[in-house]
């Protein structure tokens, strides 16, 4: 029997094609339902081309549930995918706060306690440094926080959370040059 012959293959290629108008149409869901089939159909060849637009609709779906209404939320996320390990990801996260709102201070904050729980020292002194020009309550709250519990010998860390406030004219520009 051929393919042309097979009821599986015609409803293989409906699938298909109503997959592909769902993906132009924008709508992943729908389009990813169509494409399923259609991978788990009698078909390698048609299987193939619907696992690309598969791959597709996944890529859209899985952008789509990380758009983030404020940087708060963002934040929160990156922190919880820190939380579980996943660094990379919440890196991804912490550099694209960072560039679009570098005036919140809890972002630095977030960046320089995923650089001290991944080994990046001197990048976590220079993102804490720049939480703290921006809200000096950072200082304090890095006090207590055990995600700096690598840096806690550090005398660059020690310095930046305890300033010697006692030389006169000194200033605390929070700057370290790395």
């Amino acid at each position: 029997m051929k393919f042309a012959d097979d009821p599986r293959f015609a409803q293989a290629v409906q699938n298909y094609e109503a997959g592909l108008k769902a993906l132009q149409n924008h709508k992943y869901d729908r389009a990813k339902a169509y494409f399923e089939k259609v991978v788990a159909g009698p078909s390698p060849e048609l299987a193939d081309r619907a696992q690309v637009h598969l791959h597709s609709c996944n890529q859209q779906l899985n952008r789509a549930s990380t758009t983030f209404k404020t940087p708060e939320e963002q934040y929160d996320y990156a922190v919880s995918l820190m939380n579980m390990g996943d660094y990379v990801t919440a890196r991804e996260h912490f550099e694209t706060l960072t560039k679009k709102h570098p005036a919140l201070d809890f972002t630095w904050y977030g960046m320089a306690a995923l650089d001290c729980l991944t080994g990046h020292f001197l990048e976590s002194i220079s993102a804490l440094s720049e939480a703290i020009r921006l809200n000096p309550a950072n200082r304090y709250q890095a006090r207590n926080d055990s995600d700096f519990k690598n840096l806690a010998d550090d005398p660059r860390f020690t310095e930046l959370l305890y300033p010697d406030t006692s030389a006169e004219g000194t200033s605390e520009s929070g700057k370290w040059s790395i």
